[in-house]
């Protein structure tokens, strides 16, 4: 169970988002790629940075002096990871790697402030609990292994349905993002917009059912739903039963 101790790691967190994407436009984002170091928006930027941290480790009751200091290794360490980064062509994978250093440069702080072992500890209990392990467990099983698993159903119908119009794998990627949003909803308990999910995805396929235009393929996508979608919520119950007997 989480502890007051990750309380600073979420604020700094929370401050990084609001810094990174909520308080920075579209023009500084071109500034800096085109001005690259000698760009004005990139020092406001890491600016920003350093006050929502010094507020972000200040409201979590730090002391004022290694708060400051805190604020300004984030700062610096951001401004240069923007530097670099800079230089970069926008890239997803250059993206990933661009926001885990800065996450990781908040991990460093948040070790250097807080006492390192019961930090640790307190993250390491939360994330080692069989609660956890067992959501993540489940959040795995719905991204390639259940894929695998549909498609293998499925392959009696695949070689009588035409996809060559369609995105390659976009509907393994549809269906995953499908069934996290399902395994989430029933988590969460909220059922009504698993039926909008489900409801929009068959709307989606009426017209060309209904005009007999690829009704093959229609039916085979539904199908592929449905059952996605039945594996999902058989999952999640599950789990969540598990998870209420275990509290």
């Amino acid at each position: 169970m989480m502890t007051a101790s990750i309380s600073p790691l979420l604020a700094l967190l929370m401050a990084h988002l609001g810094g990174d994407f909520l308080l920075q436009g579209k023009a500084w984002v071109r500034s800096k790629k085109n001005l690259q170091h000698r760009s004005p928006a990139l020092y406001k930027h890491a600016g920003i940075h350093v006050l929502l941290s010094l507020v972000a480790l200040l409201v979590t009751q730090q002391p004022w002096g290694t708060a400051v200091a805190g604020a300004l290794v984030i700062g610096a360490t951001h401004l240069g990871i923007d530097i670099v980064k800079s230089h970069l062509p926008e890239h997803l994978g250059y993206f990933l790697l661009d926001q885990a250093l800065h996450v990781l440069v908040l991990l460093s702080v948040w070790l250097w402030l807080s006492e390192p072992w019961a930090a640790l500890t307190a993250l390491g209990q939360w994330l080692l609990s069989p609660e956890t392990l067992l959501t993540l467990l489940a959040y795995l099983l719905i991204t390639r292994p259940l894929s695998i698993l549909i498609a293998l159903v499925m392959r009696r119908w695949s070689a009588q349905v035409d996809n060559s119009s369609t995105l390659a794998d976009a509907g393994a990627r549809i269906g995953m993002l499908e069934r996290f949003l399902v395994l989430t909803f029933v988590l969460a308990g909220e059922w009504t917009p698993i039926g909008f999910l489900l409801a929009a995805k068959s709307v989606l396929r009426f017209g060309d059912l209904r005009e007999d235009r690829d009704r093959k393929l229609t039916e085979y996508v539904l199908l592929g739903t449905m059952l996605s979608f039945s594996l999902t919520l058989m999952l999640g119950l599950g789990l969540r039963t598990v998870l209420e007997a275990a509290s």
